[in-house]
């Protein structure tokens, strides 16, 4: 029986595993994908908001060239910490559920994956939330030119992209699509837009202000959206604020409107959930990051600590709390033999 499994190999999952190997517990990190799976779908080229200090395991181990690193200098720094340390991470292994069995697994838990099969004492859930986006739902959203996903701009070039989306995916795709020429359109309600607030989850400003400098050049068209009527082969219907309704052709359609954590299994295991900061997060102490279930623990997405430094914090405070209390039941073991 393992002491932890860690789902996930993003930022959080890494971050756990390394201080599980240093605290000598016997874990295992399951990831579907691959290493720091998140972080590699991000567009191509794309350079990272978060500045080193904020995505780095270690002070001063992240060197990128300018002063945040791109897609590439990330992944690569996330891949290289995992082979350095010579972590024990199961890529492409998709996580099918977990179960807890008390009889035959003395209180612990059985995790199930396409591959197998494994019991653990406890288990961190530090998945990403990429893999379950948010859906307009409407007509034509499961047509073959649409997507939830951005990766890169050159098979759009000269063609006509619609961008549904009012935060910094949104931006960045509608920005390097138009800079790279594709007839580009950001279909936004108008308080995402307008709205300078860094909490409330807008664009930020480093990349509203070289859209501003696209809209100005006439390389970007932007469209106060109402709504989504219908998405058809070559042309997309949309609502705007005022209430008319208008018809853009269209080649490519990009939904990029976030996306939510997968709590089904949590509340299989009987987790409870609340609202929380991004929507339906797990009931889980901020303290040690610890849901209502034993042995169930949180990091990343699926609580309201969403950014990288955030979730890589939660994964030490996770494993520290494990470790001691692991060490305190077998000490007070020790004592009674």
């Amino acid at each position: 029986m393992f002491d932890l499994i860690i789902i996930g190999a993003g930022p959080a999952g890494i971050m756990a595993a390394y201080e599980a190997k240093q605290a000598g517990l016997d874990y295992l990190v399951l990831e579907k994908g691959l290493i720091a799976n998140t972080i590699y779908q991000y567009p191509v080229g794309l350079t990272v908001f978060s500045t080193t200090n904020e995505l780095e395991f270690r002070e001063g181990d992240l060197k990128p060239a300018r002063d945040k690193p791109t897609r590439e200098e990330l992944l690569s720094y996330y891949v290289r910490f995992v082979l350095d340390n010579d972590l024990n991470i199961h890529t492409e292994e998709t996580f099918l559920g977990v179960t807890a069995e008390p009889p035959a697994l003395a209180g612990g838990f059985l995790v199930q994956t396409v591959k197998g099969s494994y019991a653990s004492k406890n288990v961190l859930f530090a998945m990403g939330a990429m893999d379950f986006p948010r859906k307009l739902n409407v007509p034509g959203e499961d047509l073959p030119h649409v997507f939830d996903h951005f990766r890169e701009t050159y098979p759009w070039v000269k063609k006509k992209a619609l961008i549904v989306g009012g935060g910094n995916s949104a931006g960045e795709a509608a920005l390097f699509l138009a800079q790279e020429g594709a007839e580009t359109t950001l279909a936004i309600f108008r308080d995402d837009w307008e709205n300078t607030d860094p909490k409330q989850g807008c664009i930020k400003y480093w990349v509203k202000e070289p859209l501003e400098e696209e809209l100005k050049e006439h390389c970007l068209n932007l469209f106060f959206l109402g709504k989504v009527i219908e998405i058809r082969e070559g042309e997309v219907e949309l609502e705007s604020e005022k209430g008319d309704r208008v018809v853009l052709q269209n080649d490519v359609v990009f939904v990029l409107i976030g996306a939510d954590a997968d709590l089904s299994i949590l509340k299989g295991l009987g987790v409870a959930t609340e609202d929380g900061k991004y929507g339906e997060v797990p009931v889980y102490d901020p303290e040690t990051f610890a849901t209502n279930v034993p042995g169930i623990y949180v990091a990343g997405h699926f609580t309201n600590q969403r950014h990288i430094k955030g979730a890589i914090d939660a994964a030490k405070v996770v494993v520290h709390q494990i470790g001691a209390r692991l060490r305190s039941g077998k000490e007070k073991s020790t004592g009674k033999a």
